[in-house]
């Protein structure tokens, strides 16, 4: 079927259409990083060079087709419509897009300045382990997973690295992706410019679960980020009400301790996610789930089925009343 000039358009503004409408918190035409909108600059940039390229090849071909019924002389065709419109302006736009993405590598590439927020990401299978270092040391103040808080407008650098696989770290709403390469250290630097929650990805594949990997950014004033950090780095908190109690007895009952970490009680497994403050997270399961009662439940009983490839066992096996009164006490760990 062949194609005509009307459609031509229709199809490239449609398009057009569908690239302006991306948006989001996990979308880089979005932008709230300084590094997110020198990338998103880049991508427009080559939107319009990418149009003009279009242009001069649709316009070209609407002229030769039907904007002259004579032979063409051979100066026009070879110089005019071959080499200037086919060869020349391609390669001088294609160029000059290549010298601004190039300059743009030195900014995105430098490093976090000196005294920067520091933390540890390791990407695990199949969640995220996020560890906040003090200043000057390699030592974690806080522990979490699955979740990052940042204060706005100022710089942080990543530290990654994974035990495993290759991962690909990425927020695509403030910066680049970058790897995660076993037995090496990566950083990254960015700086967020908007407050809000945007979601991260992992962004290579990594096996079974790897479109299960996910984890939320909060980016927050810095007085309501200093307060969210001092609560992390408290131990968990004594569970209220029996229910909760009688979770706390069986979590650490089933073994569940041998795996998780709780800051002030006996379970102090490193294997799994740090669970010291559980209840205050948004997600269940690296970004899978919101992290309601039901949806915890739902975790715990079924684990295996909810992300096929998961580490952790199924406790669908343990009663219903049991379930509940694990997730009423994880619930309470604020």
């Amino acid at each position: 079927m062949r194609i005509g000039p009307p459609l031509c358009f229709l199809i490239f503004g449609a398009n057009a259409l569908l690239v302006v409408a991306c948006s989001g918190p996990q979308s880089a035409l979005s932008p709230a990083g300084e590094e997110a909108e020198r990338i998103a600059q880049l991508f427009w940039w080559m939107t319009a060079g990418a149009l003009v390229i279009w242009v001069a090849v649709v316009g070209i071909s609407i002229y030769t087709t039907v904007g002259k019924s004579g032979p063409y002389s051979p100066t026009a065709a070879t110089k005019v419509l071959i080499i200037g419109g086919g060869a020349l302006l391609p390669t001088l736009i294609l160029a000059l897009l290549l010298a601004y993405g190039l300059s743009l590598l030195p900014q995105l590439a430098a490093p976090a300045p000196e005294g920067s927020l520091r933390i540890a990401v390791s990407g695990e299978q199949w969640w995220w382990r996020v560890s906040y270092l003090q200043p000057g040391e390699d030592a974690a103040t806080v522990e979490l997973a699955n979740e990052i808080h940042l204060p706005v407008g100022e710089p942080v650098e990543f530290r990654l690295e994974s035990p495993d696989v290759i991962h690909s770290f990425w927020i695509p709403s403030l910066g680049g992706k970058i790897d995660m390469i076993p037995g090496r250290v990566t950083r990254l630097a960015l700086t967020p410019t908007k407050t809000g929650v945007f979601r991260g990805t992992c962004a290579e594949y990594c096996g079974t679960a790897h479109a299960l990997m996910s984890f939320y950014v909060v980016v927050e004033e810095k007085e309501t980020f200093d307060r969210w950090l001092a609560r992390q780095q408290a131990p968990a908190l004594e569970p209220t009400g029996s229910l909760a109690s009688r979770g706390q007895t069986l979590f650490l009952a089933n073994g569940c301790g041998a795996c998780h970490t709780i800051r002030g009680t006996p379970a102090n497994g490193v294997v799994g996610p740090d669970l010291t403050h559980f209840g205050s997270r948004l997600s269940v399961g690296a970004g899978i789930l919101a992290n309601s009662p039901e949806a915890l439940l739902r975790w715990i009983a079924h684990t295996e089925q909810v992300k096929p490839g998961v580490l952790m066992p199924s406790f669908d096996m343990l009663p219903e009343e049991d379930l509940e009164a694990m997730t009423a006490y994880l619930e309470g760990l604020q």
